[in-house]
C-alpha cells in the first residue's frame, strides 16, 4: 500500500511550488525527461503520442487551407544564412556550428538550422520566375537547434520538434492576408482542440521576430498567471525576397518582387497544456487531442466472466472509433485509478461483477471526477457526449480563470501597482513610442516576470499623441460638415456639427475614457469604409473572389469595433 500511495505523494501541490509541480508531473506522466547531451529531451512514448495528435489535428487544418508539405535540409551554409543581416544577428547567439566532416575541417561552415527561412528563400530563388509559380504555401515538421542557456521540458530547450511555414505571394494584400490567416488557424486549433483560451496580437517592434515587419502572437495565460507564447505568425514584406533575389515576372513580363511569411508552433504547446489544464494528481488532457480517451478497468478481475465482458467492451469502443485501451494488469484499483489521473485521461470505465449483471458501466471523469452510471447498450453515445461536455468545461475553466485575471490600468502608476500585487495580463494603452515601451518594461516588469502586458495601440498615455489624433479627427469632420453645405444636405451637416462638439469636448477632456470614445469612432468610421467597399463591388459585380476578400476585411473591421468598446467598457467598470 506505501508504493500504492507513493505515486500521488511524488507530485507536489501545484499552489505550494509551481515550477516543482511542473516538473513532477513532466516526469511522473512519463512525457519526457534529459538526455546525455545537455539541454536535450528524450521525448518518451506518452510525451510524443500527444505531439503527434497535434500534429495530425493541425495538419488536417493547414492543408484546408492549401498547405503543402515539405523537408528541407538541417544544415545551412554560412554564406546563406549571411545574406539577410537581421535575421543572421537575431540568431547569432543561439546558433550551434558544424566546422568538420569526419576529420576534413570544412572550408565553409554550416549552422544546424535554428529556422529555415534561409533555405526556403534559397529554393525559391531558383525555381520561381513568372507569376504562375505563385503562391509557394509550404510547410515542414522538422526539429531546430538553438543553444539556449537556460532548459526546461517542453518549454524551453536546445533541439525541440515544431512545424514552420513559409509562403511566398505576388502581392502585399496576399501575403498578409496569409499571415492573418494562420494566426486564426492557431488560434481555432489551440482553442477548440487544446481547450486553452487566448489573448492575440501584435508584437511590438522589439519584440517581433529577426528580419520580420510584423509579428502575430497567440498568448496564453498558465495557472501560476505567467503568460505563454505559443504560437506566431510572421510578415516579412519582402526583405528576405530581395536579400535572396526571389522576383517573378507578370503578365505584362514586368519584374516584381515577392512577399514572404512564416508562422510556427512548436512542443511548447505541450507545456502549455501542462500548466493551464493540470492539477495536483498529475496531467489532465482534453479529449480531442488525448492519446487515449478512455481506459476501461475490471473490478474484481479475478472473478469469472468480468476480464472477457472488459476486453468485449474494449473492443466495442475501438471500433466506434474510440482511442480506449484496458488496464488488465494485477495492480489494486486503487493504483489502476491513480495512474490514469497521472496521465490525464479523461475518462476511465469502471466494470466488474455487479456492473455485468445489472447491465452497465461507471465512467469517471478526469476533470470533475463525477461518477456517471451508464447502460451497456447506450455507451458508445453516453461517452462521446461526456467527452464533448469535459472538451467544453476544460476550456471554460481556463477562460474564466484568464478573465478574471485581466486586470486594467489607467495609468502608470496602476500599472505599476498591478505588476507589483497582481498576476495575469495587464491592460492598458499605449502611443506605440519605443521610449514609453521601454519606461513602461523598467518600471514594472523588473517587478514581477510573470505580468504580461496587454497594449491597445491608438490609445495613449502620451498626451502629444493624443493631440495629433484628435487633429485628425476633427479635420475629418470638418471636412465632411463642408462637403454638406455645399450640397444643401442640412440635416447630415448637423450631425456632423454635433459629432464636432462631442470630439472635442473629449479632446479637451483628455482622461483615457475619451480616447476610447475616440478610438471607437475611428473604428466604426473603419466599417462604413469597408461596408461601402463592399457594396459597391457587389453593386459593380466583382467575383466572387473579391467580394469575399472584401467581406472579410469588412468583418476585420466589425471585430476591431467590437474590440474598442469593450476596451471603453472596461474603463467604466
Amino acid at each position: 500500500m506505501a508504493k500504492e500511495k507513493k505515486l500521488v505523494q511524488s507530485i507536489t501541490a501545484r499552489d505550494e511550488d509551481f515550477a516543482q509541480w511542473y516538473t513532477d508531473v513532466v516526469r511522473e506522466a512519463k512525457l519526457c525527461d534529459y538526455s546525455g547531451v545537455k539541454g536535450c529531451l528524450n521525448y518518451l512514448p506518452n510525451g510524443y503520442a500527444i505531439w503527434e495528435n497535434i500534429q495530425a489535428n493541425l495538419d488536417k487544418r493547414f492543408k484546408e487551407t492549401g498547405v503543402q508539405n515539405v523537408y528541407l535540409p538541417v544544415l545551412i551554409p554560412e554564406s546563406l544564412l549571411q545574406k539577410e543581416k537581421d535575421h543572421i544577428e537575431g540568431f547569432a547567439p543561439e546558433v550551434a556550428w558544424v566546422t568538420k566532416g569526419g576529420e576534413e575541417p570544412l572550408q565553409e561552415r554550416f549552422c544546424i538550422r535554428p529556422t529555415s527561412e534561409t533555405l526556403f528563400c534559397d529554393v525559391w530563388s531558383k525555381t520561381v520566375q513568372s507569376y504562375r509559380d505563385l503562391p509557394k504555401v509550404w510547410n515542414q515538421w522538422c526539429s531546430v537547434l538553438r543553444w539556449e542557456k537556460t532548459t526546461r521540458p517542453f518549454l524551453r530547450s536546445r533541439e525541440f520538434l515544431w512545424q514552420e511555414g513559409h509562403t511566398i505571394h505576388a502581392t502585399y494584400e496576399e501575403a498578409e492576408e496569409r499571415t492573418l490567416m494562420m494566426r486564426d488557424v492557431y488560434k481555432d486549433f489551440v482553442e477548440n482542440d487544446l481547450a486553452i483560451p487566448l489573448v492575440t496580437g501584435k508584437k511590438t517592434p522589439s519584440e517581433k521576430f529577426a528580419g520580420a515587419e510584423d509579428t502575430y502572437t497567440i498568448e496564453a495565460l498558465m495557472h501560476d498567471g505567467k503568460a505563454l507564447q505559443s504560437g506566431t505568425s510572421h510578415f516579412f514584406g519582402n526583405a528576405f525576397a530581395d536579400a535572396y533575389g526571389i522576383s517573378y515576372s507578370d503578365k505584362e513580363n514586368k519584374l516584381h518582387s515577392v512577399y514572404e511569411t512564416s508562422w510556427g508552433l512548436s512542443t511548447r504547446i505541450i507545456g502549455a497544456i501542462i500548466m493551464v489544464h493540470g492539477d495536483d494528481s498529475g496531467l489532465v488532457l482534453p479529449p480531442h487531442i488525448a492519446p487515449v480517451q478512455t481506459r476501461v478497468v475490471p473490478i474484481a478481475q479475478h472473478k469469472e466472466g468480468v476480464l472477457d465482458k472488459a476486453n468485449e467492451l474494449l473492443a466495442a469502443l475501438k471500433a466506434a472509433g474510440y482511442r480506449a485501451e484496458i488496464d488488465d494488469s494485477e495492480k489494486s484499483p486503487g493504483w489502476k485509478f491513480s495512474e490514469q489521473e497521472m496521465l490525464g485521461i479523461p475518462t476511465r470505465i469502471e466494470i466488474g461483477p455487479k456492473d455485468i449483471e445489472n447491465g452497465q458501466v461507471v465512467i469517471v471523469r478526469r476533470d470533475t471526477r463525477e461518477k456517471i452510471v451508464v447502460a451497456l447498450d447506450e455507451i458508445e453515445t453516453r461517452l462521446s457526449e461526456i467527452l464533448e461536455d469535459i472538451q467544453k468545461a476544460l476550456f471554460e475553466k481556463a477562460k474564466a480563470f484568464r478573465d478574471s485575471h485581466i486586470h486594467t490600468a489607467t495609468n502608470m502608476d496602476e500599472m505599476k501597482d498591478i505588476a507589483e500585487n497582481q498576476i495575469g495580463f495587464i491592460r492598458a494603452m499605449w502611443c506605440g513610442d519605443d521610449a514609453c515601451e521601454e519606461a513602461i518594461k523598467d518600471q514594472t516588469v523588473s517587478a514581477t516576470l510573470g505580468i504580461a502586458l496587454i497594449a491597445f495601440s491608438g490609445m495613449s498615455f502620451a498626451s502629444d499623441d493624443f493631440a495629433g489624433g484628435c487633429k485628425r479627427k476633427e479635420q475629418a469632420i470638418g471636412t465632411k460638415m463642408e462637403y454638406a453645405r455645399k450640397h444643401g444636405n442640412q440635416e447630415q451637416f448637423r450631425g456632423l456639427e454635433e459629432a464636432l462638439s462631442q470630439v472635442r469636448r473629449w479632446c479637451s477632456d483628455g482622461t483615457l475614457r475619451s480616447k476610447a470614445e475616440l478610438n471607437i469612432l475611428e473604428k466604426q468610421d473603419k466599417v462604413k469604409e469597408r461596408q461601402a467597399d463592399l457594396d459597391k463591388a457587389v453593386t459593380e459585380g466583382k467575383g466572387e473572389k473579391k467580394i469575399a476578400k472584401l467581406q472579410r476585411k469588412l468583418d476585420e473591421a466589425k471585430e476591431e469595433l467590437a474590440q474598442a468598446v469593450a476596451e471603453r467598457d472596461a474603463l467604466a467598470q
